[in-house]
């Protein structure tokens, strides 16, 4: 078993806490399920969210599926003049079987235009 890291991003249509919620839980679960991981499997999960975003932590997402014994952090994404708006990233760090190029890395919507070289 090794560990690894799985990244993601997901855009929201609109700051409001409980489509925050809603949204960044989708990401989080298409992540566990494309990767065939379980709760047990995560050892911790990086948040950032563009300064746009101010209505909730993100990691609120995660408790709310269950994920309440895996350390989480949330912090602003830099500030940069034409990046994408509205975004919520995660970096979720893992024990699993997959070898590198077996993770799935999760970009939904409009965010798929961020990494096209690992978005899949």
């Amino acid at each position: 078993m090794a560990v690894r890291a799985v990244r993601g991003a997901v855009q929201l249509d609109r700051d409001e806490a409980g489509h925050m919620d809603q949204r960044v839980g989708e990401l989080l679960t298409a992540v566990l399920e494309r990767n065939e991981l379980v709760a047990d499997d995560l050892i911790s999960i990086w948040f950032t969210a563009t300064p746009d975003l101010h209505s909730d932590f993100p990691a609120a997402a995660a408790r709310g599926l269950g994920i309440v014994d895996v350390p989480l952090i949330c912090a602003q994404e830099l500030d940069i003049d034409g990046a994408m708006p509205r975004v919520v990233r995660i970096l979720v760090h893992v024990e699993t079987y997959l070898s590198r190029t077996e993770i799935s890395h999760v970009y939904l919507g409009a965010t798929a235009t961020l990494r096209k070289d690992i978005a899949q």
